[in-house]
């Protein structure tokens, strides 16, 4: 298995929910994601936390190797956080200069959005990590597939979609890479003021968006060589099966939904 787990990296192994239907494992994660955003209270957190860890525990990969993936997203946490926090109102105030103000409202809702946020990627991570690529654009097309008499590009989009996951792990390793290389010329990311850091970001970037548009036309033309054509209706050598572990899965959520939902009304 390798060594750290990034978003969007699928993970093979021989796991429970490696062998769920992609259908239903995308729909429970969107339906998750749902959940978050109603929570309310110790009590939702508490389930939707309980969710989660019996999602990890069934993928079989190790909370650390999660961890590691979700370790690139800390400093996007921290500013959302901190954004939250000096530019809330309500409550209590406990700091106040010009437009920033710490007050026990923003503390508060800075807890809600860190939650929320933590939830949604580990849920995402675990996604991805128990999901091949193709699978996952397998089953978007699947969920899709009542759009096409609207005449909505339903191909065309699962397809845009499986490219986008399966360059994601990519990017962050380029990422990673043309980080290590700068620092190795000396340049410190870790010092300085906040502009300062800001303006050290600009090496990374102008790197990484030559290479991914350059991967992106090295793309193009390799579908267009091979006669890809996104109108013709493509076949698969491996089909979509709903399984019994599926339909017990699925009575699960539906249990634990209503339970949340039953927390919710009385909380």
């Amino acid at each position: 298995m390798n060594s750290r787990v990034l978003f969007g990296s699928y993970v093979p192994m021989n796991a429970p929910l490696h062998r769920l239907d992609p259908r239903l494992k995308l729909v429970t994660c969107f339906w998750y994601v749902v959940l978050v955003f109603f929570a309310r209270g110790p009590w939702t957190y508490l389930m939707l936390v309980a969710m989660l860890a019996g999602m990890i525990g069934l993928s079989k990969i190790a909370l650390r190797l999660y961890w590691t993936g979700i370790k690139p997203l800390i400093w996007v946490i921290g500013l959302t956080v901190a954004i939250q926090i000096l530019f809330s109102s309500g409550g209590h105030v406990y700091w106040h200069w010009g437009l920033m103000a710490i007050t026990s409202a923003g503390i508060a809702q800075a807890f809600v959005i860190l939650a929320r946020f933590i939830l949604i990627v580990l849920a995402s991570t675990v996604l991805t990590a128990t999901t091949p690529p193709l699978r996952l654009a397998d089953a978007i097309e699947s969920l899709m597939r009542p759009l096409k008499k609207l005449r909505v590009p339903v191909n065309q989009i699962a397809m845009m979609i499986s490219i986008a996951l399966r360059f994601i792990p990519t990017i962050m390793e380029e990422v990673s890479t043309i980080v290590k290389a700068q620092q190795a010329r000396g340049v410190d990311f870790a010092s300085g003021s906040l502009y300062t850091r800001v303006k050290r970001m600009v090496p990374i970037m102008v790197p990484l968006f030559i290479g991914a548009f350059r991967r992106a036309e090295d793309l193009a033309m390799a579908m267009e060589a091979r006669g890809y054509d996104p109108d013709q209706e493509r076949t698969r050598y491996r089909q979509l099966t709903w399984q019994r572990p599926d339909s017990i899965v699925l009575a699960v959520v539906v249990l634990v939904s209503a339970l949340f939902f039953l927390v919710l009304a009385f909380t």
